[in-house]
């Protein structure tokens, strides 16, 4: 049997507890949510939608957005995104996803069908600082329409 003199099993056991809280925050750090957003031409809320077209995030969630329909994309709305975070333009038609880091919240348009409405509000984290700059952003009619049940939504 091997005896272990108590200052060394006390220094054992600390190194243990700091390993044991490294490899916990590791593991939560690498637990980021996806979030499947559909396009597509006829949905929940009408004709030209995303699906959810209203979606929370953490910081570092991603949204993978599927395409239900081919001829659709996802792209920033001048105006309604946090200060500094990036811009977003898909390519029409393909599976992508996006990754979130800066909270905020963010609105977003089908490029080929704002016309149409087809708008989505995205909200990361806590923040809620550029949320009235968002709200005042000018849209036409039926993009209006939408984003203001969606501003609705956000707490």
């Amino acid at each position: 049997m091997i005896r272990i003199a108590p200052t060394c099993r006390a220094a054992l056991l600390s190194t243990c507890l700091l390993t044991a809280i490294a490899v916990i925050g590791i593991a939560t750090d690498a637990s980021s949510a996806e979030v499947e957003v559909k396009t597509l031409n006829t949905g929940p809320g009408g004709v030209m939608v995303f699906d959810p077209a209203f979606v929370k995030l953490n910081p570092g969630d991603t949204i993978k957005l599927v395409p239900g329909d081919k001829g659709h994309n996802i792209e920033t709305i001048k105006g309604m995104a946090p200060e500094g975070a990036p811009v977003v333009k898909t390519t029409v038609g393909y599976e992508e996803t996006i990754p979130f880091e800066k909270e905020g919240v963010y609105g977003f348009k089908c490029s080929p069908h704002y016309m149409m409405g087809m708008i989505a509000l995205v909200v990361v984290g806590k923040d809620r600082s550029n949320l009235e700059a968002a709200k005042a952003v000018p849209h036409n009619k039926l993009a209006k329409k939408r984003f203001d049940a969606l501003f609705a939504q956000v707490e």
